[in-house]
């Protein structure tokens, strides 16, 4: 079997989606199919790594920070796609990640050449975007395009039950796998440190995320407790608003931001802190979504502080159901978030707490088995369209 992966970004370029798709290559190649990755030249700097598939790179235009984002961005990557794809290797399925033009490529590619493909689904773009500052024009261009990604997949994978709903919504009446999510246990391991006065938020911080809000909370609980750093790590679409915020409050020296980082690069980070924190603003068209942070987080044995709403909460309830410290949920407001941040320096968990966390993590949330089972997917998805 042949499988193309079409991805605007994957290793060793630091992002969710880059681990995740490398391990569905990973578990790929492991059954002996052949892969081909259609993605973007990293950045400069960033040499392209292979463990066995064939990595077919463009160069692709991106924005200040270095990451493919907006529209420029994406019509770089799909216009090249649509010919590099349709005069490519004749795969047996394909494998496409968001953004939905990405996937309206494939359609098209894919209906040309006769091959089935599978659309990762792990969130709703058209979703999303409703909270950017843009107009309504995009909204429905977008929301139309991402119809068109999602109709025409021979299978879908996703999440959540939540996005489920949301792809159900869309009018999509393909098949529909949730194979969970999960966080590297290959990269993001346990290891004991003495904690310092950090908290640590890694990852993306979107206007869906409201991360803004952890500021507020963060300035109520140094009044208590001065001292602390408030560290995001990650691409920031909100950095200006959080970065505003802090000195509306008069913490800015206490809140740092750094780059995104490989997963080797993070693990200090998070082994030394007191608590990651993550948040998905409720009461939005997203909050069906994971903070998925959490997992990463999880699976290093730090406890995870989460405001917001959404599945996040049953994730947390699950570890603690099962006896291990993960940490809290709480509401998105601030005072609570403080309560929170209070609690978690007053009552820190110990080493064998913490390792067990990561142990737990590791058994139930692997990154691993969430690919394996997109795998299954996609081996039986040639099948399923000839029958």
């Amino acid at each position: 079997m042949r499988l193309a992966v079409v991805t605007r970004i994957y290793r060793p370029e630091p992002a969710a989606a880059s681990i995740f798709l490398g391990a569905v290559v990973d578990s790929a190649l492991c059954r002996g199919i052949l892969v081909d990755v259609y993605t973007a030249t990293p950045p400069l700097g960033t040499p392209s790594q292979t463990r066995g598939e064939r990595v077919r790179s463009w160069p692709v235009l991106r924005d200040s920070t270095g990451y493919v984002r907006g529209y420029a961005g994406y019509v770089s990557y799909d216009v090249p796609l649509f010919f590099r794809l349709l005069f490519g290797p004749r795969p047996d399925a394909v494998l496409v990640e968001p953004p939905p033009t990405s996937g309206a490529v494939v359609r098209a590619v894919c209906a040309l050449r006769r091959i089935p493909y599978v659309y990762d689904a792990a969130d709703i773009w058209s979703d999303a975007v409703q909270l950017e500052p843009v107009p309504g024009v995009v909204i429905r261009v977008l929301r139309a395009v991402e119809k068109l990604a999602l109709r025409g997949a021979a299978h879908i994978v996703t999440v959540s039950q939540g996005v489920v709903g949301r792809i159900r919504a869309l009018g999509s009446h393909a098949p529909v796998t949730v194979t969970g999510f999960g966080a590297d246990a290959t990269q993001f391991t346990y290891l004991e440190m003495p904690t310092e006065k950090l908290f640590v938020y890694a990852g993306s911080y979107s206007p869906y995320h409201g991360a803004d809000i952890l500021v507020d909370g963060f300035a109520r609980f140094s009044k208590q407790y001065p001292g602390y750093v408030l560290r995001f790590i990650g691409n920031g679409a909100s950095r200006d608003t959080v970065d505003e915020r802090a000195r509306e409050l008069g913490v800015s020296s206490q809140i740092e931001f750094l780059e995104p980082v490989t997963p080797a690069a993070l693990l200090p980070h998070l082994n030394a802190a007191v608590a990651s924190l993550a948040t998905i603003k409720p009461d939005t068209v997203y909050e069906y979504s994971y903070a998925s942070k959490a997992f990463s987080s999880f699976m290093t044995g730090c406890p995870v502080i989460f405001a917001g709403s959404g599945p996040t909460i049953d994730l947390i309830d699950e570890a603690r159901a099962a006896g291990v410290r993960a940490g809290a949920a709480s509401a998105y407001d601030a005072e609570a978030i403080a309560a929170q941040l209070v609690e978690s320096v007053e009552s820190l968990p110990s080493a064998d707490e913490r390792r067990d966390l990561a142990l737990w993590a590791s058994q139930n949330h692997s990154l691993q088995a969430v690919a394996d089972r997109v795998v299954d997917v996609i081996s039986a998805t040639p099948a399923r369209v000839g029958t």
